[in-house]
């Protein structure tokens, strides 16, 4: 893949769409990395928060991260007793 160019949200998609210099494209489908990663809803929080304010993070951590360690670290979830 080249230089990135453009990295959004598409709500229609529900995808976080990168598209590349030389006219490759990538999309990664946000209900299923959601669906793989997200063990609660502070979890679902936190990835939701990282597709609509920083898309281009989120992407890094989907195709570079280690999205469960990363969950673990930023999210503090404690069950009722």
């Amino acid at each position: 893949m080249g230089k990135l160019i453009s990295c959004e949200f598409n709500m229609d998609t529900v995808c976080v769409e990168l598209k590349f210099a030389d006219g490759s494209m990538l999309s990664i489908d946000c209900i299923a990395v959601e669906n793989e990663f997200a063990k609660n809803m502070y979890q679902q929080s936190e990835l939701d928060y990282l597709i609509y304010n920083d898309p281009i993070g989120y992407a890094d951590l989907i195709l570079n991260g280690d999205p469960e360690e990363y969950l673990k670290n930023v999210t503090d979830y404690s069950p009722l007793d």
